[in-house]
């Protein structure tokens, strides 16, 4: 379905057509003419679906075609993270570049001068507010922030908002919105809890069933099983042994964030860290380096899984084995983007075996079990269920002639050739030049 199908606003088509897009993807498909019309929208969808632009592009149209109060917040987007908020106002920028539509993102983390500059915006009021629910419910706090006139409130990635215990913060915003407003809820799992919070929020909602259940298949996957201490090892000889372009690798702890990042730099590998414990113009700019190009590789807490939209990352590496089968799809799901190739390597020790096994089965079949280098020693089978009573664990696993574990999921794959590729800055409105395009 191409984008002047849906009877948006020529201003809103001009900045689809300076950004490069004609199609929509199916979520747009189904999602954007219910918001055209009015109605509140309870969606199951994952990141990487295309559904920023799928809640932006109706908004926008419905601001410039609709009355409004140009001296309020008409317009209130709620979500987990700083990244994301950033994210969706660069998004937001391309798409409303020739309108007069004005946004600005409001998240933790930022200085003084910042904290102002939002003041100000919220004061005098402004058509669409991005903004972190911590750092919102501070800003009401200090009295200044009307939201009487807000017409449409969206929640993005609500499941992950409530699993940081962002709820009473939810609570809390939206009891000072008006009653007549028009809700949208995205999320990318739909437990009872997000349903609880939808009775509580949305209004006769539509239900959009848009999720990715699986890994794209252009994703080759493989799995690496070693012990604990051979993984910073079998990772320096990943990295060296095929060029990969762009290459994020994800740790479920900061403290294995900090020593892989200073084990590979130490190799003179181009590479940096971001997590939580960073002062945030110091994340942005490791991500801004990232985006650009100027830094190869990532480190990165589950911070960047789900909502930061980077393209043209040819290697996802699972350091550690993820919770669950939907944190593993997030996770690779940073690579095969925009219709590129991808490759996904997990790491898996000995005491991430069952976990790892659990992954398998929500994907419905198992990961190829890649061969070992041999000069890294003895390494451990992959038996994730106990082998003996009482769960007791092999020290060593037999191998194969010339090194090569038991592989019962298949042979090796090569990955893709890294693809080139460009990524904006961010950008306050009118700071000059278009906009690169993002979704």
């Amino acid at each position: 379905m191409y984008f002047d199908e849906f009877d948006l606003d020529d201003r809103v088509l001009d900045g689809i057509d300076a950004m490069g897009y004609t199609t929509a993807t199916p979520v747009q498909e189904k999602v954007i003419p219910p918001i055209i019309a009015g109605k509140d929208i309870l969606a199951c969808a994952q990141t990487g679906t295309g559904k920023t632009a799928a809640f932006l592009l109706p908004i926008l149209h419905r601001l410039i075609t609709e009355p409004h109060d140009a001296h309020k917040i008409n317009s209130l987007i709620i979500v987990p993270t700083r990244e994301l908020a950033v994210q969706i106002a660069q998004t937001l920028e391309g798409m409303s570049y020739f309108t007069s539509v004005s946004s600005i993102a409001v998240y933790g983390g930022s200085n003084g001068a910042l904290f102002a500059a939002e003041k100000k915006a919220l004061t005098k009021g402004v058509d669409i507010v991005i903004c972190t629910p911590g750092r919102m419910i501070a800003h009401l706090n200090m009295g200044y922030v009307k939201l009487d006139a807000v017409k449409y409130l969206v929640l993005d990635e609500a499941d992950r908002m409530l699993d940081m215990g962002f709820s009473d913060d939810i609570i809390r915003i939206t009891s000072t919105l008006p009653k007549q407003r028009q809700n949208l809820l995205f999320s990318a799992t739909m437990p009872d809890k997000i349903r609880k919070l939808a009775l509580k929020i949305l209004d006769h909602p539509e239900e959009i069933n848009i999720a990715i259940s699986k890994p794209p298949e252009k994703i080759v996957q493989e799995a690496f099983v070693v012990f604990e201490e051979q993984k910073i090892g079998l990772i320096k000889q990943l990295l060296s042994r095929k060029e990969f372009g762009s290459i994020i690798i994800f740790c479920s702890r900061k403290q294995n964030v900090r020593q892989l990042t200073y084990e590979l730099k130490k190799a003179r590998f181009s590479v940096d860290e971001i997590h939580s414990d960073l002062e945030q113009d110091k994340r942005e700019q490791v991500l801004m380096d990232f985006k650009n190009k100027k830094l190869k590789m990532l480190v990165a807490t589950d911070i960047l899984s789900r909502g930061i939209d980077i393209e043209d990352i040819d290697l996802v590496i699972n350091y550690d084995v993820p919770n669950d089968g939907e944190d593993y799809i997030h996770r690779i799901g940073r690579t095969a983007r925009a219709a590129t190739d991808g490759t996904a390597y997990t790491i898996v020790s000995e005491k991430e075996q069952r976990k790892f096994a659990r992954i398998e089965e929500v994907l419905g079949i198992p990961v190829t079990k890649a061969e070992i280098p041999a000069d890294l020693g003895p390494v451990p089978e992959y038996t994730p269920k106990p082998s003996r009573p009482g769960g007791g664990k092999r020290p060593h696993g037999k191998k194969r002639p010339g090194g090569q574990r038991n592989n019962k999921s298949g042979g090796n794959h090569q990955g893709p050739r890294p693809q080139p590729g460009q990524s904006q800055q961010h950008r306050s409105k009118n700071a000059g030049g278009k906009p690169a395009p993002q979704q």
